[in-house]
């Protein structure tokens, strides 16, 4: 059954004050009463979880600016992507513990971006420690995990071990999600019995059941037909699609609605959570947006609103207090 109102979970911490994954970021989320935070974790080159977004992190660190690291810059293939920068697989936590984080949008989030370079880059252990102590709880997101296997790296092991030692694999504030079934069935087989989350785009195919020939048996779309709902309720325990699945019924179809797509799954004993509440008008759908440029605020709260009348399990929001204010009644 839905909550009587939805977890308000600090998507990256409060990324539309403070630069992404930061400390800070995180501290003014658990300041204005989120209910969760959610770190993404790739890893160091010796295994440790670092907290990035992606593993290419010329966009949020100061990498790029650091003589001493200047040779590491190369190109690889990411999901598909080929992606010229620095990449975190090939640094030491030492070495990347030197980092200082940087807003990814600074022409969108410009009081964001007065905090460049005041704070170093985080490891997981960092965020479980920061949760711990303001009191919320953590929607860990595990990110490229086929990528980082065909390097050597297994992520559910990492994550596993991790939660371990830091004491979590048994707080029942804790969730695990990933756009990669096969990362999540990989948890299962190692015993991790937290609640799992299928992150589901808004179109396309998770990366890592394509084929070689790009083709995949499963689609984003196909996990949300009653069908592929009745298999995700075998492999998890939620589902978190684009909010965009929820507001615009033509997506799926117009038979389909938001609030009948919602309570089908729910019905299945999955819980629903959607991502990401922005209010700039850049991330509205375009009945929401008003005057002002993209990084002035649109009609959020009615967007918004929409989301609450779905009667989800959770919600993402960039700018906690207004998470809180729009959710948390």
């Amino acid at each position: 059954m839905p909550l009587e109102r939805p977890l308000i979970i600090g998507h990256r911490g409060a990324p539309g004050y403070r630069p992404e994954h930061s400390p800070s970021s995180y501290a003014v989320a658990i300041a204005a009463g989120v209910d969760a935070v959610e770190p993404d974790v790739v890893p160091s080159k010796d295994g440790v979880l670092v907290v990035r977004h992606e593993n290419e992190i010329s966009a949020t660190t100061d990498v790029a600016t650091r003589p001493e690291f200047a040779e590491r810059r190369t190109s690889k293939v990411v999901d598909g992507e080929r992606l010229t920068g620095w990449f975190v697989e090939d640094f030491t936590w030492n070495e990347l513990r030197t980092l200082r984080c940087r807003e990814r949008i600074p022409a969108l989030r410009p009081g964001s971006a007065a905090f460049d370079d005041t704070e170093s880059v985080l490891c997981l252990r960092d965020v479980l420690d920061l949760a711990r102590k303001g009191g919320v709880g953590v929607v860990l997101e595990i990110k490229h995990a086929a990528a980082f296997a065909a390097q050597g790296f297994d992520m559910a092991a990492l994550v596993r071990d991790e939660l371990r030692e830091a004491d979590w694999l048994d707080d029942p504030t804790l969730v695990i999600e990933s756009f990669e079934p096969l990362v999540l069935a990989r948890l299962r087989e190692l015993g991790i019995q937290v609640p799992l989350v299928q992150l589901i785009e808004a179109g396309g195919a998770p990366w890592d059941l394509r084929e070689r020939d790009g083709a995949a048996a499963v689609t984003y779309a196909s996990m949300l037909t009653p069908a592929g709902l009745d298999a995700l309720a075998r492999e998890v325990d939620g589902i978190s699609p684009d909010k965009r699945l929820i507001l615009d019924p033509g997506r799926l179809g117009r038979a389909r609605g938001p609030a009948r797509f919602v309570a089908e799954a729910q019905d299945r004993g999955l819980r629903v959570f959607t991502w990401t509440c922005r209010p700039e008008n850049m991330f509205l759908l375009p009945g929401y947006r008003r005057h002002g440029g993209q990084a002035a605020f649109g009609d959020f709260r009615s967007e918004w609103a929409h989301l609450r009348d779905a009667r989800l399990d959770g919600v993402f929001v960039d700018h906690p207090d207004l998470g809180v204010e729009v959710f948390g009644g």
